[in-house]
């Protein structure tokens, strides 16, 4: 496998640091280039960021790399890069406009943002649900008129915490499933020192939020037709969504109904011996299990249960029959691994071995 360069769009964000985190020794990819706003713009990495330190140590080795202007500087990146991954945090049409003046100069993007996700031509991936879908890379760079460049994009981070866990029940014939989110602080872009209303606290209301969690699900489950993604037409998912006093980890209670009811066993089987794409492939970031169900009452748990399999893994829990629904069960992902960054790259390493960067 080639080694391709990469270069990271909003480097100096939360979601940016975590990516120069887990590339720092990457077998596929070796960052070449960090990017950020003006603000940034001309400075070291180590210096740019000191103002807004993640959790964890900048890689050494990124430290002294000087920070290029994401805007201005596109061309320069492009020559750069093999392809880039994107964290702006800008509005959302600003956003949408730079993604594709990358993809238009010959630079794919790999992106964390919301701009294109709804974009008919632009794959929104999840790797173990809808891998499939880069096959509309083809009809987009059509559209675009480029030979290399494109835009492929991640899901919104709560999804992680219950399509993921949906997906692998469809055999049965999901009819519907009600769903409430209770979310990290990271998913904000937030601290609790940057966040101190957040402290003892409970935030009944993330802005659009709910919107994306019933509408991007039936996107993921879509089918290519006629060169764009045509959204699926069911289950109907409603949603809600509330901020809660963690600092990583979404946590989904989930309520669902079926066409023809499994049992519990046969949900709990087929959760633990779901494989997918990335297993089958060997992706070096993809978990060996995707789906871990736990037995005990009280788990899932964000701070126990967030970092498994390097982040990556996606937990269940306290399954069980319901009143008004066939079943209800506890979902947990970790919202800046596999709902971001870490999503973010295992879609790149897809599209690696797929040769969608050749």
């Amino acid at each position: 496998m080639k080694k391709y360069k990469v270069g990271i769009l909003g480097a100096t964000g939360m979601v940016g640091q975590k990516f120069t985190n887990i590339l720092e020794n990457h077998p596929f990819f070796e960052v070449t280039c960090l990017a950020a706003s003006g603000a940034s713009a001309g400075k070291k990495y180590g210096d740019a960021v000191k103002a807004r330190r993640n959790y964890e140590p900048i890689p050494a080795k990124f430290a002294d790399m000087p920070v290029y202007n994401a805007v201005e500087d596109l061309e320069k990146i492009a020559a750069m890069t093999d392809f880039c991954f994107c964290a702006v945090d800008m509005p959302k049409d600003e956003a949408a406009a730079l993604e594709e003046a990358y993809a238009k100069a010959e630079c794919p993007i790999v992106s964390n943002n919301a701009a294109h996700r709804a974009t008919p031509d632009v794959p929104m991936i999840i790797p173990e649900v809808n891998p499939e879908h880069i096959e509309i890379i083809p009809a987009q760079r059509k559209r675009l008129g480029t030979k290399r460049g494109f835009i492929a994009t991640k899901s919104n981070c709560s999804l992680q915490s219950y399509v993921t866990l949906l997906h692998p029940l469809n055999k049965f014939g999901i009819k519907n499933a009600a769903v409430c989110t209770y979310q990290a602080i990271s998913g904000a872009g937030k601290t609790f020192e940057t966040m101190p209303e957040i402290v003892d606290n409970v935030i009944p209301y993330i802005g659009g939020e709910e919107e994306k969690s019933e509408i991007e699900p039936l996107k993921v489950w879509g089918k290519i037709e006629g060169g764009k993604i045509v959204p699926a037409s069911s289950p109907v998912i409603t949603a809600q969504c509330v901020r809660v006093p963690v600092t990583d980890g979404h946590t989904a209670a989930v309520f669902v109904n079926f066409e023809n009811k499994p049992t519990a066993e046969e949900i709990i089987s087929v959760w633990k011996n779901f494989k997918s794409k990335p297993q089958l492939l060997g992706l070096p970031s993809a978990p060996k299990q995707y789906i871990h169900y736990f037995e005990e009452e009280n788990r899932p748990q964000p701070k126990l249960d967030r970092n498994l399999e390097n982040g990556l893994a996606v937990c269940a829990g306290r399954l069980r029959a319901d009143r008004l629904f066939d079943y209800k069960f506890i979902g947990l992902s970790h919202n800046t691994l596999r709902g971001a960054a870490g999503g973010a790259i295992l879609l790149a390493e897809l599209l690696a071995v797929k040769g969608y960067f050749g």
